[in-house]
């Protein structure tokens, strides 16, 4: 069902100096910071051969990652981002085998435009799934 892997996210408690890290440090080719207000984080993408590592800063105190931010203040791995073709039914098989979908349930639209839902980390090896639809 799940088709490549879209991106590795993570959480840092300052985006400018973790885009600095991986333009300046390690020479990746990195997007300009896009502000996500549906989804409460500022991102930037680094780009790679073979996938993406999307930098995540909170937008705004309410931000979901404000929280995991507190717990790890130095930053981590946040989730991990498949592909899927159709993101309504994964979401439905998925549902229907048990797996628990955050928010409503609904796809919103994710920083690339396209399609996304979170399921429960308590479901996938304490790893917090993001879906995209492709």
């Amino acid at each position: 069902m799940i088709g490549k892997l879209n991106h590795v996210a993570i959480a840092v408690p300052d985006l400018e100096a973790a885009t600095a890290v991986y333009r300046d440090t390690l020479g990746a080719r990195v997007s300009p910071p896009q502000a996500e207000p549906d989804h409460g984080v500022t991102v930037v993408f680094v780009e790679l051969p073979n996938t993406k590592v999307e930098l995540l800063e909170p937008l705004g105190e309410a931000s979901p990652i404000a929280a995991f931010l507190e717990k790890n203040t130095a930053g981590g791995i946040h989730h991990m981002c498949f592909e899927v073709a159709d993101i309504a039914s994964a979401r439905d098989r998925l549902v229907g085998e048990g797996a628990r979908v955050l928010g409503s349930g609904e796809p919103k639209i994710g920083a690339h435009g396209k399609p996304v839902v979170f399921l429960h980390p308590k479901d996938f090896c304490g790893t917090l799934v993001e879906l995209e639809q492709v």
